[in-house]
């Protein structure tokens, strides 16, 4: 299945497409909120095996629904490595079905269901993931690709 394309900014307010990609293996990941517990687990732990990943052929996308400016401070924040992409209208989450309910301090709620989407390097959709924990994520990813 094809991936859907998006351009969306960056945290310097950049756009970036998924097209841009093209060739390589990515790794688009979904969260709810920057510089939040969970987020910052897990973007810490993407930062960490980036090199690693990067060797294996995968480079890291993140998406949230934070402005270009929360990014920023995001990633100067944690020394984040990969880019970080806003998603203000959520559309891209939408697209990606990583949008919806789930339940937060016992209240159901709509939003960003932490997601995570490999693509490959012809533009399809290798690995969908939906509602993973923040924490040890990365790894069961690299159990899950043979990496």
């Amino acid at each position: 299945m094809p991936a859907p394309d998006f351009t969306l900014p960056d945290a310097a307010g950049q756009p970036v497409t998924l097209a841009s990609y093209r060739g390589r293996n990515v790794i688009v990941y979904f969260y709810p909120k920057a510089a939040t517990p969970g987020c910052t687990t897990e973007a810490c732990d993407f930062r960490d095996s980036l090199a690693s990943l990067q060797g294996k052929g995968y480079d890291v996308v993140g998406i949230s629904p934070d402005a270009p400016e929360a990014l920023a401070g995001f990633t100067g924040d944690f020394g984040l490595t990969f880019p970080l992409l806003s998603d203000p209208d959520h559309a891209v989450a939408m697209a990606y079905g990583a949008w919806g309910e789930k339940l937060v301090n016992g209240e159901i709620t709509e939003g960003v269901l932490r997601s995570t989407v490999v693509v490959g390097t012809d533009g399809t959709v290798v690995l969908a993931r939906y509602q993973v924990d923040a924490k040890g994520h990365v790894a069961a990813l690299r159990r899950e690709l043979g990496l």
